[in-house]
């Protein structure tokens, strides 16, 4: 792992399905972080859309399907078209909740310019998760 990689975790009052279900399935997955048309599935590519106007926001490949442990995927926005990252999601049962696990990996890629965009991811990704914790309650 380099010095460029995030890393978060939390834990939910939830099982390890129900949170898994969030990370996957479109219509959760528009409750907390971006919407989707379509929900994520083993070997496939995925879109996730901007909720203000629509436009295709974060894009790429899921590289490893193990419900309800593990999801891989390549993370793939805009700005940043010619370089993927990668986001790996770990859920582990604890004390009748889950420990969710969050790896995001790749940004070095951008050289000098990565500093920016790892400051810019580790804040979205505190929101997201912090946005997961509400709509898991509602």
């Amino acid at each position: 792992m380099s010095h460029s990689t995030i890393t978060k975790s939390a834990f939910f009052a939830a099982p390890p399905e129900t949170v898994w279900a969030y990370l996957t399935e479109a219509d959760k997955l528009g409750e907390w972080y971006h919407p989707a048309r379509l929900d994520l599935e083993a070997d496939q590519n995925y879109e996730l859309y901007n909720a203000e106007n629509g436009e295709k926001w974060i894009w790429g490949s899921v590289l490893e399907w193990n419900p309800p442990k593990k999801l891989v995927y390549t993370f793939i926005i805009p700005p940043l078209a010619a370089i993927s990252s990668t986001v790996t999601w770990t859920l582990v049962e604890v004390n009748g909740g889950t420990k969710l696990s969050l790896t995001h990996e790749g940004i070095e890629k951008l050289g000098d310019e990565a500093l920016g965009l790892l400051m810019a991811l580790d804040d979205g990704w505190d929101e997201h998760i912090a946005s997961l914790r509400k709509a898991m309650k509602s």
